[in-house]
């Protein structure tokens, strides 16, 4: 059965919300609630770690299951990236650059290792993996990429946001108008979701002075969630009146051969 979603706008609502709520809930229980990076990092990878073995155990797609490791990812990938950058005196640019590193190194290991890098078609064991360890990389540089724009290059929260759904939206545009791979055009998209939710996020919690709309991260948290639920409620039921279509036999990229659900070659003749 399918364990990934098919890539609608539904796909796109959900994750922009996901991840906009894993910046502002990050701020709220490191900074609000004043427990600090490195506990609240060490609460949210626990978290993350459980939730992507109830998504890896689960036969097939449950959305609540789903978006949950992505939102704990998001809220992860905040709190890492804040305790590299600030705590650890790392800075904006070089936790970018450090991020994008381990990213294009997942990347990498992930192309060499035969399995699809097509989302909706990831079928194995192994390649799920590598799914998931691409997440938390691209969502812990979302906050690093998001701060280095807003701060860093002095853009703001408000006009980095704006930046990203631009280019977000011309991406939309060459998917439709040109023969672009569709896969990278995912993956570039995937990954500037981040950045935009961690900019969507911080203008909507971040006081006036500092270029926010000073909502405050508990009442933009608590939004965000209700959100994310109502959405996640609307896709379960619209799967339940609408199966997703059975996942095609894992077949290796490189290889052509069939593979097990672990991501094994199976032997021919």
């Amino acid at each position: 059965m399918r364990k990934l979603p098919h890539v609608t706008v539904l796909f796109w609502a959900l994750k922009i919300v996901a991840t906009t709520l894993g910046e502002t809930g990050g701020d709220l229980l490191a900074q609000t609630l004043h427990v600090g990076y490195l506990v609240s990092t060490a609460v949210f990878l626990a978290a993350f770690v459980v939730s992507v073995v109830v998504q890896l155990k689960a036969g097939r797609f449950h959305p609540a299951v789903f978006w949950t490791v992505i939102a704990l990812s998001s809220t992860a990938g905040t709190t890492v990236s804040d305790l590299m950058n600030r705590t650890g005196g790392i800075g904006y640019t070089g936790g970018a650059a450090i991020l994008s590193t381990g990213l294009i190194v997942v990347f990498i290991v992930w192309w060499r290792s035969g399995q699809t890098l097509d989302v909706e078609n990831v079928a194995t064991l192994r390649g799920e993996l590598l799914f998931w360890l691409a997440i938390l990389f691209s969502n812990s540089l979302g906050t690093s990429s998001g701060d280095f724009l807003a701060d860093s290059l002095g853009i703001g929260f408000r006009d980095s946001a704006i930046a990203l759904t631009a280019v977000m939206l011309a991406l939309l545009a060459a998917h439709r108008f040109t023969r672009i791979n569709g896969m990278i055009l995912f993956w570039i998209a995937f990954i500037l979701t981040r950045p935009l939710g961690a900019t969507l996020g911080d203008f909507l919690s971040k006081p006036h002075d500092h270029g926010g709309l000073a909502w405050g991260t508990t009442w933009t948290s608590a939004t965000l969630l209700a959100t994310l639920i109502a959405l996640i409620a609307y896709q379960t039921i619209h799967i339940r009146r609408h199966p997703l279509a059975p996942l095609p036999p894992p077949v290796h990229r490189r290889t052509g051969a069939a593979q097990t659900p672990n991501g094994d070659l199976l032997a021919v003749g």
